[in-house]
């Protein structure tokens, strides 16, 4: 997108025929995924349904299929607003428009089913990559603006169209890219966004500086990764006052100066250890700032941001999360920082058995069954956290397995980008080999799920590590 609008005429003409239809409806149901894209992507829509005088209740299933979609049916709306997923289970949702049971719009970025509809806003069918240059957000974004009317600019939603992109892991090398850089540019020019360059580590507003530098795990350096002494004391050795009344300052609480000095030494510090060039260039990224929010808290980072959605809808608290980022604070906003101190322990947890416990390597891929010791809801995380460990082999796709009832495993799949740019697309190869065994599956290229039979694991394994193969040889 640009300051003009999509990037692609037919994008634009798509998404002023979908806010059409959605103006026209006598009440609108808008269904969304759970995850930290699929609440920005609902709140957007929300928000610009709201604006546009559009009378709408908000619904948030963890997995869209049949079961779940005939549900939406028996809601008796006449449209029904799709966001964050619906493309790739068309053929299912077709059906239901044939059958006259409502009318679907559906703003979506995944890869799309056989079927089509005559209300289908997604990237993919435009030449825009949605697994990298616009996620789910991005799609309700787009919608956003071609809802606006006379009186209503929307471009302030665009903040929170990025912080369902960074938590779509969409801001790979370089940042943000394609059409999300245009919506960043929108952001920008409302005043509710800010784009730099900084330090590439997680915490920046809210961990106190020994903790900034000992969980930064992305690029390890020895004496300072995973050691909090160590940490503590390279700070100690610098010549800045780091402290504030007796406490640790945070990387949000330095000037310029300070910030640079302690760039210099952490750099320093990397190139004396022995760390790569390329990881070290690693340690300074783009980083994107919601104006609106108080400094110093999660919602000021759009990263910090993302993972405090992602505690809440991931533990059946999806109304906190969408209160968040509808403007509630108070409340709603402490409730989600305790499900973030649950989510977190959660989170070291699950990286912790899968450390002790190992994976088992295939000839193409590695996974682990956590059985009912890992959410599920949170076992595609573990399992993207787990890639960075010792214990994970970096040349090949993780698949990771969690209890989902007593008759269905969840899959989950991460990949690494190198493979993805040699031809991996976990999207086919979850949705293939969970279709051959009786389950359904999909997502995207880097990262994709699915849901199979409980005792169809290693036949599952099977057809996942041929495919594999197949892709990447």
């Amino acid at each position: 997108m640009s300051a003009a609008g999509p990037p692609v005429p037919a994008l634009a003409d798509r998404a002023a025929a979908c806010a059409e239809r959605l103006r026209a409806a006598d009440g609108v149901l808008l269904a969304s995924h759970i995850d930290a894209d699929g609440l920005t992507s609902a709140a957007v829509a929300s928000a610009a349904l709201a604006r546009a005088d559009v009378d709408h209740e908000v619904v948030f299933e963890k997995q869209l299929d049949e079961a779940s979609i005939a549900g939406i049916a028996d809601r008796e709306f006449d449209t029904v607003l799709f966001t964050d997923f619906g493309s790739g289970q068309l053929d299912i949702i077709a059906d239901h428009e044939a059958a006259g049971d409502f009318t679907p719009v559906i703003a979506d970025h995944h890869q799309p089913a056989e079927a089509d509809t005559e209300y289908h806003l997604n990237p993919l069918l435009f030449g825009i990559d949605g697994a990298a240059e616009l996620s789910g957000a991005g799609a309700s974004y787009v919608l956003a603006r071609a809802l606006e009317g006379p009186d209503v600019d929307n471009r302030d939603l665009a903040a929170l169209a990025v912080v369902g992109a960074v938590g779509d892991m969409q801001d790979g090398d370089g940042g943000l890219r394609g059409a999300n850089e245009g919506i960043v540019a929108e952001g920008e020019a409302a005043g509710v966004l800010e784009q730099a360059t900084d330090l590439a580590l997680y915490g920046r507003q809210t961990r106190p500086l020994p903790k900034l530098l000992e969980y930064a795990t992305d690029v390890k350096i020895p004496g300072i990764s995973n050691d909090e002494a160590g940490a503590i004391s390279f700070l100690s050795e610098l010549d800045l006052d780091l402290k504030s009344g007796g406490d640790w300052r945070r990387w949000v609480d330095l000037d310029d100066a300070e910030r640079q000095t302690l760039v210099s030494a952490l750099v320093q510090r990397a190139v004396s250890s022995g760390v790569p060039a390329g990881r070290i260039n690693e340690l300074i990224g783009t980083s994107y700032t919601l104006q609106a929010e108080e400094v110093g808290t999660e919602l000021r980072d759009v990263s910090e941001f993302s993972t405090l959605l992602n505690a809440t809808a991931r533990y059946e608290r999806a109304d906190v999360g969408l209160a968040v980022c509808l403007g509630a604070r108070g409340e709603p906003l402490e409730e989600a920082r305790n499900l973030l101190r649950n989510h977190r322990r959660n989170l070291s947890e699950g990286l912790q058995w899968v450390k002790t416990e190992g994976v088992t390597t295939e000839e193409n891929l590695q996974w682990f069954d956590a059985g009912s010791r890992i959410r599920e809801t949170i076992v595609g995380i573990v399992a993207g956290m787990a890639v960075g460990s010792p214990a994970v082999d970096r040349e090949k796709p993780i698949v990771a397995f969690a209890e989902k009832n007593e008759d269905e495993l969840k899959v989950s799949a991460r990949g690494p980008h190198h493979l993805v740019r040699q031809g991996l697309d976990l999207s086919v190869v979850m949705g293939e080999a969970s279709r051959a065994v009786g389950g359904d599956g999909g997502g995207h290229d880097v990262a994709a799920g699915a849901t199979i039979p409980a005792d169809q694991r290693e036949a599952f394994l099977a057809a996942a590590d041929e495919l594999v193969a197949e892709q990447v040889g």
